[in-house]
């Protein structure tokens, strides 16, 4: 029968032990600790590795002579064994002594392989095992043990420890990873040191120039169907529209009198031959007078002649609504000379109805209060539609209500007193882009400056550009453009960073500060290492500080 030999690993812990044990195959389990017995030394560790054994159904035997563990697997009830060929006993021990014939083994003892046929108290079975190697192992550990410290005899006093040299085996894997950090490091270390030397050194030369003013103002026109143009006086210009709905609700303060009005019927005659035989014309619309004050007119034109003098009949309608118009009859004064005018019949159909109707001023109160609302709101809005930098003009913002109107309109009745003034309402706001400003500044200054070698323009004005008297036009507005500009002497940049190229602080500034026109000169490395501009005119930068004198 064949057993499972375990060799236990100085870093392995009892839980390891225990996988390894229930891992193995076959029956008999030879456990061979190391040469320092580490976790096998606690009496718990063992009784759970000889648990553990036995829930497996399997049997454990310690290959080991160290007495300390003997004692150890002995109270733990686990057999041990010299070596893979000696015969597996549990000790006794009644006090741990020192011997150094237990080292001797007798070959005439049975093997661990014949613990099977024997049949003694543990139950295991017979193993055949034979493997040199092991021995030649199992062995050393031997010498190992003897060499230490041995547990005293009761009442012997404790052996001092003897230290023992030796070649200690080296962990590949520890060094392997060592050695892969360490080529890390140097790795980055050669990265940084190329990045530092080659790529990270800038420098900044800052110049102070001796500078002028030079003002602009001059009228040009913002147009936004025309492009930038000097020789024109044009400067490009854009419109954002924004549309918001509005309601405004109030109260419509009118009175109108719908009341029907009252008709009749007035008879005209004459007793006046001569009138007669003339003949008489009484037009529309003459006004006749009843006997109560109350007028009267009449709707059409009347004849009066030979044939009808007697009696001509017209109809008549009440100059106002109303049923005060209502029962008039009688005579009526407003006739012609010479002719008498009376109601044949009363007047009736007169009627009183007053309506409540929205007058202009509803409207205009209305539409005052919609002027009045505060629209920053809404100039924001329109300023922030603007993309790629623009310089909005506050006084072309327009509002346009063409589209609202009140409901009900002028005139009209409001059954419940109430009106509201609604629609769309367009606001528009016309800026220029800083880019066509710049495009125009630096064209004006570029034609300022032809006839000058000597001078430059450091500063067009472009960042603090004014408009003012802004004025509407047909496709834009009409404006004064002002701005100021700093003028100074002629210095170029590449020459400057050709002079400054692989040179240090001090030889920098002297050289520098030797062109006309500098006052002063700084200049800035980074990183912080760096203390001299770089070889590469393209990590040199200029910059001017201007003094404004």
């Amino acid at each position: 029968m064949n057993k499972d030999v375990i060799y236990i690993d100085v870093e392995d812990d009892i839980t390891a032990i225990i996988g390894k044990v229930k891992a193995g195959r076959e029956k008999i389990v030879a456990l061979v600790p190391p040469k320092r017995i580490g976790i096998l030394q606690s009496a718990v560790n063992l009784r759970l590795l000889q648990r553990a054994a036995q829930q497996d159904k399997k049997h454990l035997v310690l290959i080991s002579n160290n007495q300390a563990l003997s004692a150890l697997a002995a109270a733990a009830q686990i057999p041990v064994a010299r070596n893979l060929q000696s015969k597996p006993e549990i000790p006794e021990i009644a006090a741990l002594s020192i011997d150094d014939d237990d080292d001797i083994i007798d070959g005439s003892q049975l093997p661990v392989g014949e613990l099977e046929r024997t049949g003694d108290a543990t139950g295991m079975g017979t193993v055949a095992f034979t493997n040199p190697a092991i021995d030649a192992a199992v062995g050393a550990n031997a010498a190992e043990e003897a060499g230490r410290a041995k547990p005293p005899v009761a009442g012997q006093a404790m052996a001092r420890a003897r230290v023992k040299s030796g070649v200690k085996v080296p962990n590949f894997n520890r060094f392997r990873k060592k050695l892969l950090l360490i080529g890390c490091g140097v790795v980055c270390l050669v990265g940084f040191l190329i990045w530092a030397i080659a790529f990270a050194p800038k420098a900044t030369v800052v110049i102070a120039a001796r500078t002028t003013d030079s003002s602009m103002n001059a009228v040009v026109a913002l147009d936004t169907a025309s492009q930038t143009d000097l020789a024109n006086k044009t400067l490009h210009a854009t419109t954002q529209q924004v549309k918001k709905d509005v309601s405004i609700a109030f109260t419509a303060t009118g009175t109108k009198d719908v009341g029907a009005t009252a008709t009749g019927t007035v008879v005209f005659s004459t007793s006046d031959a001569a009138t007669a035989i003339k003949g008489v014309t009484i037009p529309a619309g003459t006004a006749l007078t009843s006997s109560g004050g109350l007028i009267y007119t009449t709707d059409s034109s009347l004849a009066i002649s030979q044939s009808n003098f007697q009696g001509a009949t017209v109809s008549v309608t009440a100059a106002g609504s109303g049923a005060k118009y209502n029962g008039a009859s009688g005579a009526v004064s407003g006739a012609p000379n010479k002719v008498s005018a009376s109601f044949q019949g009363a007047t009736a159909g007169g009627t009183d109805k007053t309506i409540t109707v929205v007058t202009k001023e509803d409207i205009q109160k209305a539409a005052d209060q919609l002027n009045s609302q505060d629209t920053n709101g809404i100039k924001k809005q329109l300023a922030s539609q603007f993309t790629g930098g623009v310089v909005s003009i506050d006084q072309s913002f327009k509002t346009d209500t063409s589209a609202v109107a009140a409901t009900p309109a002028v005139d009209q009745e409001s059954t419940d007193g109430k009106a509201v003034l609604a629609g769309s309402v367009h606001y528009t706001l016309t800026g220029v882009s800083k880019n066509e400003i710049d495009q125009y500044l630096n064209a004006y200054y570029a034609n300022q400056l032809k006839d000058s070698k000597t001078q430059r323009v450091y500063d067009n004005g472009a960042k603090d550009v004014t408009f003012t008297n802004v004025t509407a036009a047909t496709s834009g507005y009409g404006a004064t453009m002002v701005a100021t500009a700093k003028i100074g002497p002629t210095i170029d940049d590449t020459a400057i960073k050709n002079a400054t190229k692989g040179k240090r602080f001090g030889d920098i500034q002297s050289t520098i500060e030797a062109i006309q026109g500098v006052d002063n000169v700084d200049v800035k490395f980074w990183p912080f290492w760096v203390n001299k501009a770089p070889d590469d005119i393209k990590r040199i930068t200029v910059e001017f500080s201007l003094n404004g004198k």
